[in-house]
């Protein structure tokens, strides 16, 4: 079976998270998006625990699923299921130098995730103060902790390379995954892309070539959840199934591809420093280094400089266009799955109808689309133009055409601040206009 997952997210009880994430409300979208697996997220939070006990209940090995049925929010029962995870930040000093990692930790049950909880209790963790809390140990003692409890359970260092708070971060983070975790490395199966990179650029760092390439949207509001998802095929949708795939040690669970947000439009892709609004790609920083020539400090290294540095090959891909017009990228080495960049379908609907994605006039056309065609990625990725353009327009048909094949134009993120993936068109909105004004 086909399952479209997003297994890192945040509820309304982590910090600069909208209110409405709650598992009814994203339930909703999700069957709006497509998804039919999310993660809870924020397990280890008292509260979030407690609505997650209330609104679900286990439905298969380590899989959850709604109790309510309420139609007003067109949700049922049926529509989505839910995994248990959560993002918790590691700061600490290793080899002389600060490190901040997050790590996404996976659990079978409620009740391995509540003894998890007791245990960062026992060391020091307030698990009220936030959603994604913040602990003094490395992220190989709290894997160890993880599996002690329950062999089952796994851990996937997230967002991998932003400088500040990941595994390959340039401001704090290490190497190589060994350096990380030593001794329990081979417990770490694959690692999240984040938004500033996608699945090619880590097909080039020799310990991830064994290793999968999940994408996520570590989603703060329902709308952006499935901006990067992964798709997997499973024999049954199970805990110790999606593990497998993880693992890559089962023919009959694999990961069959991965969505993914343009990288250059993630807030770190490039190197820079946005208060004196400098930019460098990686063949800029060979001219001219790292020192930003406005106020003389070092710029923020971004993720496709770090990419660079420790990479062990040049690029190599293969592309493909599918039967709808959707761009396929692929590793010539056959070693990942495949992967397609999308834009989001209300940035594509706000771009057509030459407005910004918050304005009231795409809520309607977003809600239109998603329910005449079953969900925004059957929009995005298989629906036919023309249909499309019967339902939305030519504009419209066209924009989603642009985006299947590639032909947007980008002004890379940095220091973040979130890149531009602009689709093209022969003229500006003035709302897209005043934004590039501000950053550039």
């Amino acid at each position: 079976m086909e399952i479209i997952a997003d297994l890192h997210l945040h509820s309304k009880y982590s910090r600069a998270v909208s209110q409405s994430m709650t598992l009814p409300v994203m339930a909703q979208f999700a069957r709006q998006k497509g998804l039919n697996l999310l993660t809870t997220g924020d397990w280890t939070h008292p509260m979030w625990m407690r609505e997650i006990k209330s609104n679900l209940e286990e439905v298969n090995d380590g899989i959850y699923g709604l109790k309510i049925n309420d139609k007003r929010l067109k949700i049922n029962e049926n529509d989505l299921k839910f995994i248990l995870s959560v993002e918790i930040s590691s700061i600490y000093s290793q080899g002389g130098k600060a490190r901040r990692i997050h790590s996404l930790l996976f659990a079978p049950s409620i009740e391995v995730a509540e003894k998890m909880n007791a245990e960062l209790v026992k060391r020091g963790c307030n698990i009220h103060s936030d959603g994604r809390p913040i602990v003094g140990l490395t992220p190989r003692n709290l894997l160890e902790i993880l599996m002690g409890i329950d062999e089952r359970c796994f851990l996937i260092p997230c967002h991998a390379w932003t400088p500040w708070f990941s595994l390959y971060g340039s401001m704090s983070g290490f190497d190589n995954i060994d350096e990380c975790f030593g001794d329990y490395s081979k417990y770490i199966y694959g690692i999240e892309t984040g938004l500033s990179s996608d699945p090619a650029m880590n097909w080039r760092i020799d310990e991830l070539k064994n290793r999968s390439i999940i994408s996520c949207s570590d989603s703060h509001s329902p709308m952006k959840m499935g901006r990067e998802s992964t798709v997997f095929e499973l024999e049954k949708l199970t805990f110790d199934n999606l593990k497998k795939a993880i693992m890559r040690s089962s023919p009959k669970d694999k990961i069959a591809y991965t969505i993914e947000f343009y990288p250059e439009e993630g807030k770190y892709h490039y190197t820079g420093h946005r208060n004196c609004k400098v930019v460098y790609s990686p063949e800029d920083t060979k001219k001219k280094g790292t020192k930003c020539p406005v106020c003389g400090r070092g710029l923020t290294v971004g993720v496709m400089e770090r990419v660079e540095a420790l990479a062990s090959s040049p690029e190599k891909i293969l592309t493909q266009t599918g039967k709808s017009g959707v761009k396929w990228i692929t590793d010539p080495s056959r070693n990942h799955p495949p992967f397609a960049k999308l834009v989001p379908l209300n940035e594509v609907i706000a771009e057509s109808m030459q407005t910004s994605a918050a304005s009231v006039k795409v809520r309607p056309i977003f809600d239109l689309l998603t329910d005449k065609f079953g969900s925004e990625f059957e929009v995005l990725l298989k629906t036919p133009i023309d249909e499309i353009e019967k339902a939305g327009g030519e504009d419209l048909a066209q924009a989603i055409l642009k985006v299947r094949n590639g032909n947007i134009f980008i002004s890379p993120g940095y220091d973040g601040e979130y890149g531009i993936v602009k689709i093209e068109s022969s003229e500006k909105s003035p709302e897209k206009q005043s934004e590039q004004e501000v950053l550039f």
